[in-house]
């Protein structure tokens, strides 16, 4: 009985070795789930149907925006895949959960209930998204991702989250009216008193979570006014409430 049971035990965990590897290949080969592979540049895309000329020039805006960041890496390969009758997506969302669009390693997922090209947006649960800037949040995080490696990126490094995701909002979120400081946080301010169930819209009527809306102001004021660099702001221990106080004393100090 004994030893039945210590080979049911194997089995069992052999069989979980196996599909939990299976998956593995799944999320790194994304060509298993779809018709078609296009590179452009250092993009491989993987879609289902033709690439929309509009998705096309939002992903080029998109890396252009990344080059900001002092993480750029030229070299870098990344997948972008598209959620175009592909079950790649569904896969991807069922392992990492919901969500406008899901990076790891070099892979950038469209995730998101609708992706609309023609008016830039990706929606979630009836919020949208500027999808241009998306793309670009997608890739800094694959920046992060090649410049710290594995052990040293979220979720295994445990990087306090207003540095990991407020990096990328802010090397992303370039329109008119998001790159003034002093303007940005008037708004956050006025936003955070309001009922507006923790989301601030934009200008171009797509959102941004209140609580992204503040990392991005924190990582703008540490970067902009303190003239710290990203990889100093990560060595850097001071606590996000105090880092945010600084930044009202800033606020408050300043004129307009």
């Amino acid at each position: 009985m004994k030893k039945q049971f210590k080979q049911w035990i194997f089995r069992l965990m052999v069989t979980g070795f196996f599909l939990f590897g299976l998956l593995v290949s799944f999320m790194l080969s994304p060509i298993l789930l779809y018709g078609n592979k296009t590179t452009i540049g250092n993009y491989s895309i993987y879609h289902s149907k033709p690439l929309d000329n509009n998705f096309l020039k939002q992903l080029k805006q998109s890396g252009m925006l990344i080059k900001s960041s002092e993480l750029y890496d030229p070299r870098l390969q990344m997948d972008v895949c598209l959620k175009d009758r592909s079950n790649y997506p569904k896969l991807i969302r069922t392992v990492m959960g919901k969500d406008f669009l899901s990076s790891f390693y070099n892979k950038i997922i469209l995730t998101g209930d609708t992706v609309n090209f023609d008016d830039n947006y990706v929606q979630l649960d009836g919020h949208k998204w500027n999808l241009t800037q998306m793309l670009a949040h997608a890739q800094v995080h694959c920046l992060e991702f090649n410049h710290y490696g594995l052990w040293q990126s979220n979720p295994i490094a445990k990087h306090p989250v207003w540095k990991w995701e407020g990096y990328p909002e802010y090397i992303a979120r370039k329109n008119f009216d998001q790159t003034d400081l002093h303007s940005n946080i008037k708004k956050h301010l006025e936003m955070e008193t309001t009922n507006n169930n923790g989301w601030m819209k934009f200008s171009d009527n797509t959102e941004d979570l209140i609580v992204f809306d503040e990392y991005r102001l924190l990582i703008q004021y540490c970067i902009e006014i303190k003239k710290m660099t990203f990889i100093e702001l990560m060595k850097d221990t001071t606590k996000q409430e105090l880092v945010r106080q600084q930044m009202i004393n800033w606020y408050n100090k300043r004129p307009g």
